[in-house]
């Protein structure tokens, strides 16, 4: 009996006699009978949901338990598309935060669409060689080494799904073998102190507090937005990193490292209570950078805030260096360094998961040596003369 085929279903908007127009979602689904029904639902209007990509989001959970029945109910997959389907569905299924984050998920259903499948999705699984997959790579020359690397590793991900649920051995994964380099070829872009004083000075002032939390923080653009009121501590000079906000969806924190409180210094501080002053959304529950366009329901746009105002600002300020919300952080990480702190404190500054296993065993930074290295770097930042802001 011929199996079916995983389907993407169809999105279309529908309009309406009365009212604002809908979007649908069809697809077909068994009836028991060994046929396959044509079956559709509304999602949502276009005033709840504005473009098709939220449209898209929204059929996640739709789509995903269409193909449920398609794919489990099937024998062992043969092909390479076949494992990719079972390996979406059960690993990385979009209706879900448990496992891996949103957006590492979305980096995955890109890379398998855009590259591995293409490429190696007729191919029988005992067919694809090491070789063969290290020569492809090697023809990918318009990405990057990282994202090359990134293509190499899902791809063995989901070979390694096989070994799992039993449909190869234990070392028939052919890209366990599969040499592919990984290393940047350009430095990120870091902002010397002239600089960062002259694109704070143009900075409006909600993007003006964002870059403040970024640069003396070294949190991710997505760990801001992600920020309530409530969960900042003034009087405590701290922070809990307890969500992100990226790709439209709140979910969790890149690691468990990454929710660790977060010293707050004065300058942040201040900048933090001037922006609470003046902003529409200054409740406890309130998002602390809510976008108006959504009435304050999510945080902004990461991508909009760089390219209409940050990017602009730095044009204005003779800044030359392509630069973006990461550029904060990889500046804070630069200027620890260069003032010499201990790297464990660095580490657990910067909420990295590893230095080494020893040093992330036994090692243990305490927060006044935190707030010291935090200190010296805010001070070269906003020509601070050295003072005593630590809180013992």
């Amino acid at each position: 009996m011929k199996r079916s085929q995983y389907q993407l279903g169809t999105l279309y908007l529908e309009p309406r006699k009365k009212g604002h127009a809908v979007w649908v979602f069809r697809w077909r689904e068994p009836d028991g009978f060994g046929k396959r029904k044509l079956r559709k639902q509304i999602v949502g209007t276009v005033r709840e949901l504005h473009t098709q990509a939220d449209a898209q989001r929204a059929i996640e959970v739709l789509r995903s338990n269409a193909n449920r029945y398609t794919i489990e109910q099937g024998g062992p997959p043969q092909t390479v598309s076949k494992l990719v389907e079972h390996y979406k569905l059960k690993e990385i299924p979009m209706d879900t935060h448990e496992g891996k984050t949103r957006g590492t998920k979305l980096v995955y259903n890109s890379n398998l669409k855009l590259y591995v499948l293409p490429r190696w999705g007729d191919y029988p699984l005992r067919k694809v060689t090491s070789t063969e997959v290290e020569d492809w790579l090697k023809t990918l020359r318009h990405l990057a080494p990282p994202t090359r690397a990134k293509i190499r590793n899902v791809m063995s991900t989901v070979f390694r799904h096989a070994i799992r649920w039993g449909w190869l051995g234990q070392h028939e994964n052919p890209i366990a073998m599969v040499r592919c380099s990984s290393r940047r070829t350009r430095v990120p872009e870091t902002l010397t102190a002239e600089e960062f004083r002259a694109l704070f000075k143009i900075l409006p002032d909600r993007e003006r507090a964002l870059g403040i939390v970024c640069a003396t923080t070294g949190l991710r653009i997505s760990e801001v937005l992600g920020l309530k009121w409530e969960d900042i501590d003034f009087e405590d000079m701290s922070m809990n990193v307890l969500r992100s906000y990226a790709d439209g969806a709140i979910g969790p924190c890149k690691s468990e490292v990454s929710q660790q409180p977060v010293p707050l210094d004065v300058i942040a501080v201040e900048g933090l209570l001037e922006w609470r002053s003046i902003c529409a959304y200054s409740a406890d529950s309130d998002w602390a950078f809510a976008s108006h366009t959504l009435f304050g329901k999510r945080p902004m746009w990461p991508d909009s805030l760089r390219t209409k105002f940050l990017q602009p600002a730095a044009k204005k300020a003779g800044i030359t260096k392509r630069i973006g919300w990461h550029t904060f952080r990889h500046t804070y990480s630069t200027l620890l360094k260069d003032n010499g702190e201990d790297v464990k404190v660095v580490q657990e500054l910067m909420r990295h998961a590893n230095i080494t296993t020893t040093m992330n065993i036994y090692t243990h930074a305490l927060t006044p040596s935190k707030r010291r290295a935090q200190s010296k770097a805010v001070d070269v930042l906003f020509n601070r003369q050295q003072q005593q802001v630590v809180v013992q």
